[in-house]
């Protein structure tokens, strides 16, 4: 099976599974054996669909401000947290293509293959919540039709990213392409490095 199909597999199961209960603090039951990639994407696509929720939650014009800066807070826990997992998964790519001989001319991509599996992942649950907004009953023909239109597009932005990460995979396997993973170091989340935090010291 192609990555792209197995990875869009696990993330229409846990979208699905997500929205069976709706809520952000919902238990995550990770059916895929600890570790395996399987189990990463599923978790990574569970992680974004409670972010999805969180960002729906804080444009709340009437919430709590307080409430609202405790939201804030799981939401750069979670931005963390998404972060950690695509540079684990371009861990298991890196670990898939270390052994391929490069090509003279090999070339560097722009971006590495969890990067556009992180893409994708969200990508799947743009088209679950406009398929939901496609088939909601409480709205005019009009905003039907443009949810319509908005739908086919995101169904070929799809087969467009699935298509390109498999290609992808596949420079890498014949040493076309080679993986070069630079960590994301985010500074504000770091003390040592926010000057906001450090001078507080």
């Amino acid at each position: 099976m192609k990555f792209s199909k197995l990875s869009s597999d696990i993330f229409n199961q846990a979208t699905a599974a997500y929205h069976v209960t709706d809520n952000v603090d919902a238990a995550i039951e990770n059916p895929y054996p600890v570790k395996s990639i399987e189990y990463y994407l599923y978790l990574k696509n569970w992680i974004d669909a409670v972010q999805w929720h969180f960002e729906d939650i804080i444009r709340n014009p009437a919430i709590d401000p307080i409430e609202a800066l405790a939201l804030k807070r799981r939401i750069d826990k979670s931005n963390q947290d998404r972060t950690d997992l695509v540079e684990l998964v371009d861990s298991y790519f890196l670990d898939q293509y270390k052994d391929v001989a490069k090509v003279a001319d090999a070339t560097i991509n722009t971006e590495s293959p969890a990067w556009a599996v992180d893409r994708l992942s969200i990508l799947i649950l743009k088209v679950y919540h406009m398929q939901q907004e496609v088939n909601r009953t409480n709205t005019d023909a009009a905003h039907k039709a443009q949810c319509e239109t908005k739908l086919a597009i995101l169904e070929e932005q799809h087969r467009d990213l699935t298509t390109a990460l498999d290609q992808l995979l596949e420079d890498f396997a014949a040493g076309k392409k080679y993986m070069k993973v630079y960590k994301q170091m985010k500074m504000y989340n770091d003390p040592a490095l926010n000057p906001v935090l450090y001078a507080k010291k």
